[in-house]
């Protein structure tokens, strides 16, 4: 077997799979199965520093539905800082898709990878699909993985998994936003499944984050271990956007917090309390071991905690890397 195909069989096979999220019908009548042509998507990049100091992508493997193009240097204040966007020639993520990404940073590299739009995952009427992204990053380096929002559609079975190795000496940023769906259509919170887990450790295996969200949704199930309703104030707070920001970063993680804390507060709608229409509610707490940070945002608006997201990663940024987050430039 060629080191090709290994790799297309490593991908088309996630790994274990939640019970919730394979509890679904297997065949359905015209659904294309798992292998099939745009069916296993491959993304494999190599980042590493060139002579000149700045971050090239130096090396990449793609198979549609998953693509990149040619890296933009954006970002004004650190312009040898590549941004890559992440691109699916499938308009979404259907039953049966097997998405495997691995990103590579030699030592001092620094890459911002992101999205070209929304990720949609489509209803599916059979078999379920899943995301496995693997970021391992050198000394020194800096990986900053800011996909847009997830739109879980009712009636879609979904899994993502992230995981990541980071030396004590790196930096890294993983930020997340979950949506309820389709909220104008009346789709909130209807996926049938959806579980993402997160998991952050040291080259020697050591984990330092381990963070898994499981929303059973779809007619009267429930959220996470307690089976309490998705709209149950205690899951979601009433919202239909959760957003997520984990920070590994050398240095005091007090301060790190207390940064990424100051950048919640000055967002527009912010409250610590109940969330109504327009506002969001945000927590910051350093991560075990003080080996950075992390900051959880509820809102209404899909598009409020997208901004709070983005200002506590700037803030976090500015902080760790003396810059702010770049205009990513996608609207």
């Amino acid at each position: 077997m060629t080191s090709r195909a290994a790799r297309l069989a490593r991908a088309a096979d996630p790994g274990h799979v939640s019970a919730v999220v394979t509890a679904g019908p297997v065949h359905a009548a015209g659904s294309l199965p798992v292998g099939s042509p745009g069916k296993v998507g491959v993304l494999d990049l190599d980042f590493r520093t060139s002579a000149g100091g700045r971050t090239v992508l130096a090396d990449r493997y793609q198979k549609s539905p998953l693509q990149v193009m040619r890296s933009l240097y954006v970002d004004p204040v650190l312009p040898h800082v590549p941004v890559t966007y992440l691109m699916s020639t499938g308009g979404g993520v259907v039953g049966g898709d097997r998405l495997d990404i691995d990103v590579r940073l030699a030592d001092r590299a620094h890459a911002v990878i992101t999205t070209q739009a929304a990720t949609r995952v489509h209803r599916m009427d059979a078999g379920y699909a899943t995301q496995n992204v693997t970021l391992t990053l050198g000394a020194g380096a800096v990986c900053e993985w800011v996909p847009d929002p997830l739109i879980p559609y009712a009636g879609s079975r979904f899994q993502q998994r992230l995981r990541a190795t980071v030396p004590d000496d790196a930096v890294l940023v993983v930020s997340d936003v979950l949506t309820a769906g389709r909220v104008a259509r009346g789709e909130r919170w209807a996926m049938d499944a959806l579980v993402s887990h997160v998991e952050l450790t040291r080259p020697d295996g050591t984990p330092v984050v381990v963070d898994t969200t499981r929303i059973v949704g779809g007619a009267g199930a429930g959220v996470d271990a307690g089976q309490a309703g998705p709209d149950d104030d205690l899951v979601t707070g009433g919202s239909d956007a959760i957003g997520t920001v984990f920070v590994l970063a050398p240095g005091p993680a007090a301060d790190l917090a207390a940064a990424m804390r100051a950048a919640t507060d000055s967002c527009e709608g912010v409250r610590r309390g109940d969330v109504s229409r327009g506002d969001v509610s945000c927590g910051v707490s350093t991560l075990p071991e003080g080996c950075g940070a992390w900051a959880r945002v509820l809102g209404r608006s899909p598009e409020a905690v997208e901004s709070a997201v983005r200002a506590v990663w700037s803030a976090a940024r500015e902080h760790a890397l003396g810059a702010p987050a770049p205009n990513l430039r996608k609207g």
